[in-house]
Order: C-alpha cells, then sequence, then structure tokens
C-alpha cells in the first residue's frame, strides 16, 4: 500500500497533509448529508440525485485520504480521488465509480435529462454501500 501511495504522490494526484480528525469529520459529514439529499432529490431530478449521490462517494473518500494525511491535487481531484480509492476498495467499486463520474459530467455539463431512475436509484445504492467499507476502514485505521 505505501508504495501506490507513493506513485499517486509521484503522478502528483495527491499531497501529503497532517492528518486531521476535523477534516475527517467534516467530509463525512458533508457525505451523510448528500446522501439524505440525494434520496430527495430522487423525487425530482435523476440528473441531480445521481450527481449529489456521486458527491457523497467522493467526500467519503476525502475523508479516507484525510484520515491517511492525503488530500486530492486540485485540478484532477475527480481522478485523483478514484485513483486513491483503487488503493482500498475492490476493483468493481473503482470502475463503477469512475463510470458515475463520466455520466456525472455529461448530467452536468452536456445533456440534460440522460440519467435514468435507474441508474440514480443504482448510484444512492452504491454510494450507501461505499461510504459503509470506507467509514470501516476509517473506523479500523483510527482504533
Amino acid at each position: 500500500m505505501i508504495n501506490l501511495l507513493k506513485e499517486l504522490e509521484k503522478k502528483n494526484y495527491i499531497k501529503k497533509i497532517k492528518k486531521s480528525s476535523i477534516n475527517v469529520e467534516n467530509s463525512l459529514d458533508i457525505s451523510k448529508r448528500d446522501l439524505k439529499l440525494s434520496k430527495t432529490i430522487l423525487k425530482e431530478d435523476y440528473d441531480w440525485a445521481f450527481n449529489v449521490a456521486y458527491n457523497s462517494i467522493l467526500q467519503c473518500i476525502c475523508a479516507l485520504m484525510f484520515s491517511q494525511g492525503y488530500r486530492p491535487s486540485s485540478g484532477i481531484s475527480h481522478v485523483a480521488t478514484i485513483e486513491f480509492a483503487k488503493i482500498y476498495l475492490n476493483n468493481s467499486d473503482t470502475i463503477y465509480l469512475n463510470n458515475m463520474r463520466k455520466s456525472r459530467h455529461k448530467a452536468t455539463y452536456d445533456i440534460v435529462g440522460i440519467i435514468t431512475e435507474s441508474q440514480a436509484k443504482n448510484a444512492i445504492c452504491h454510494s450507501e454501500e461505499i461510504i459503509k467499507k470506507i467509514t470501516k476502514i476509517i473506523e479500523k485505521n483510527t482504533e
């Protein structure tokens, strides 16, 4: 794992920072807020429910990064965060997350109504699962 972190640092995906439990807590709080909000928004707009569910995962991964003493590099933070997640999550989770990133980009910047109800609900389910996994990792590492 240390070699993978060093590789991400070398590629300038992540930056070493001082560990901060406050940053971890804040990111987890944002993640939980966004997960809850995505469920509410689902009734109104699939694109935004998907987008907010994606953000909840991103914030949770940031909490994990902070707990390990890292932050994503600016300018490529979404890609950097997913690359970091590859160290801790399984391959299917990170593939799904990268596909979410691409779909979110299209829904945010290119095409209105591109996300289906099924995709939005799936995003919320994945968000819940990934938040549970990452929270366990963070708790285990702070014992």
